[in-house]
């Protein structure tokens, strides 16, 4: 049973992450030549179909092949693995410098709101000073002490007309402070619906947290892990189809296919008859 549906996992397997390769590496390049984008799809995708055949073509015939034609192949072959992995690191690294630039687009407007907000905050400080320095003031009612801002001394009245002053001076900064205090709360409900909203702050939260637990900028973190999966994907993909031509030689040589092939072609055939006979 193992050899009979192994071979047909392998080469489904490689079927999958081979189309996946290549879709990632032509869209990628054909990203990078925009100029000629139909043009470089036709060319990539003919030169990727083309390395899969080549590798079959060295692992089957490899010892009846020319030592200069194979030497040539294998050479091609790891070429256009390259040329195949750098497609992928195009297309991969598009998309992150996509989400990542929306991203910082994001937190600048945001950063923005809180500049604003803390202008509103720096005002709120002075009017509560102020509302500190009138009420102080205002607290006999009898008469009137406070400090003269021009000259920094103690000034003692008992002038009704300056209270009524000082009185609507201390109104005013009362309004001042419910103002502030409104623009406060406005820039706190605009600056948490920029954070809610920010999905592209939680696709990139996962690698911001490594590269803060790292210490290094999220930028060197996203290209190692892109380093990584480049240096998988297209050389497991290839090794993936030399398996399938692997496992499939050895099949036949042993007779594991055929003889499955025969008793899928018996069965179908007796409910054929038994079909035909009702």
């Amino acid at each position: 049973m193992k050899d009979r549906l192994l071979p047909y996992v392998i080469a489904l397997s490689a079927l999958f992450v081979s189309s996946s390769a290549i879709f990632y590496s032509v869209y990628g390049l054909s990203q990078l030549f925009a100029g000629a984008s139909k043009a470089v799809i036709v060319m990539a995708g003919s030169l990727e179909f083309a390395k899969l055949v080549v590798a079959s073509l060295l692992y089957q015939y490899w010892d009846e092949l020319n030592r200069l034609l194979r030497l040539y192949l294998t050479i091609a072959c790891i070429t256009l693995m390259l040329i195949t992995s750098g497609g992928i690191y195009g297309f991969l690294s598009g998309a992150y410098q996509s989400t990542a630039t929306k991203s910082e687009l994001m937190d600048k407007h945001t950063l923005m709101l809180q500049t604003k907000q803390n202008r509103f905050q720096e005002q709120l400080k002075g009017e509560k000073e102020l509302l500190i320095y009138y009420t102080e003031a205002l607290s006999n009612p009898t008469m009137i002490q406070y400090i003269d801002r021009k000259t920094e001394q103690l000034v003692t009245t008992t002038s009704s007309r300056q209270r009524k002053l000082m009185t609507d001076q201390l109104n005013g900064v009362k309004n001042n402070i419910n103002m502030l205090n409104d623009s406060i709360s406005i820039y706190d409900m605009k600056i948490l619906e920029k954070e809610i909203s920010n999905e592209n702050a939680r696709e990139l939260g996962p690698l911001k947290y490594v590269a803060k637990s790292l210490g290094v900028e999220m930028d060197k973190v996203v290209n190692y892990f892109l380093l990584l999966i480049v240096c998988v994907f297209d050389p497991l993909a290839v090794c993936l189809v030399i398996a399938a031509n692997f496992a499939f030689t050895r099949g036949i040589d042993g007779g594991e296919i055929v003889r499955s092939f025969s008793s899928w072609t018996k069965i179908f055939s007796k409910r054929h008859y038994i079909k035909k006979r009702v």
